[in-house]
């Protein structure tokens, strides 16, 4: 029987493909002693503020809010590696505020198709 392939997730490729990106903000933003903890905080503040945008019905601006504060996500988790840092704590907090952001931009979305009577976004 033949070991199965590694598969390699979208986060990993992403990952892979923006490293020239990710890793230098992430080592200038350690220089400035920011804790990891506190970019992933940051990005679960500018998912709320960009879904509130959604819930008005202004879906361009509150998705690109949203687009510009997940690159939060990216860079939390290569400061806390730069750092050698135990990820269990920041890596619960990591996934807990992903839940969490997801949540805010349902129910944005659902308050807009409910204040705005569309059956197809709230069935």
């Amino acid at each position: 029987m033949k070991p199965e392939a590694e598969k390699i997730t979208l986060t990993d490729e992403l990952r892979r493909r923006f490293v020239w990106l990710v890793q230098p903000i992430a080592a200038f933003l350690n220089r400035l002693g920011i804790r990891p903890n506190l970019i992933t905080l940051t990005g679960l503040f500018g998912t709320l503020i960009g879904s509130l945008f959604l819930a008005q019905g202004r879906f361009t601006t509150g998705a690109l809010i949203i687009g510009f504060t997940s690159f939060f996500d990216a860079i939390d988790g290569t400061m806390a590696r730069m750092r050698g840092e135990p990820q269990n704590f920041g890596a619960f907090v990591d996934s807990v505020s992903d839940r969490y952001s997801e949540l805010i931009i349902f129910a944005a979305l659902l308050w807009y198709g409910l204040s705005a009577n569309n059956d197809w976004l709230t069935l």
